[in-house]
């Protein structure tokens, strides 16, 4: 077989569906620069991870049907040298998170003319805007300290579907591991979410709490 066929056949073999690529979670961040620069640049702040103080132990579970999304949950553990209290201010308090976002590239949608303000409280039932608006949601359960579980959107999806995202807070040693689940998001989105996951939350959220 020449390589184009070769080519061809795994084309035919994995049919790109109609919009599934071009309207995924985050993409509106890596859509203001080529791909490849963004990946170069958020490889080169990956590489300076340790200094900050965060390691991932586990990156989200490989599911061998990559459409199969609706059985898929993201699971991440990260450790961050901050206390519990210091790492559930920093996800439930707007005014941090407004400043964690600043330190991602999610800077660009904060500056956009049209941006939503961060809007983000550690109560129950109230509604958030994330990242000038590209996330939207609710809280649903909050621990001081120990747990936040939201309903958690991005914009595009079909209107009324949520996910639901969980950050649960364990002591370690002097620091934090904060583990994490995201299920029942929209059918070929798990790649695209468990990466921004680490480069618009973890990476930032470390850098954020290293400067405190």
């Amino acid at each position: 077989m020449t390589r184009i066929e070769a080519i061809r056949k795994r084309t035919s073999d994995h049919p790109v569906r109609p919009g599934s690529s071009s309207r995924r979670a985050f993409l509106v961040l890596t859509s203001i620069r080529s791909r490849r620069k963004f990946l170069t640049e958020m490889g080169a702040l990956g590489a300076g991870v340790g200094l900050l103080g965060l390691s991932t132990r586990a990156a989200s579970a490989q599911n061998p049907d990559p459409h199969a999304d609706q059985a898929y949950t993201i699971h991440q553990e990260i450790d961050l040298k901050a206390s519990r209290h210091q790492v559930y201010q920093a996800l439930s308090d707007e005014n941090q998170f407004d400043a964690i976002t600043r330190l991602s590239d999610g800077a660009r949608l904060l500056a956009r003319p049209n941006a939503q303000k961060t809007q983000l409280t550690a109560v129950a039932g109230s509604a958030f805007v994330l990242f000038g608006g590209v996330i939207l949601g609710r809280q649903i359960e909050l621990i001081e300290d120990e747990r936040i579980v939201q309903a958690w959107r991005v914009a595009h999806w079909p209107d009324g579907q949520y996910s639901i995202a969980r950050f649960c807070l364990a002591g370690l040693g002097g620091g934090t591991r904060l583990v994490f689940d995201h299920q029942g998001f929209p059918e070929g989105e798990a790649r695209d979410l468990a990466q921004g996951w680490q480069d618009h939350y973890w990476v930032p959220l470390a850098k954020y709490l290293a400067g405190q």
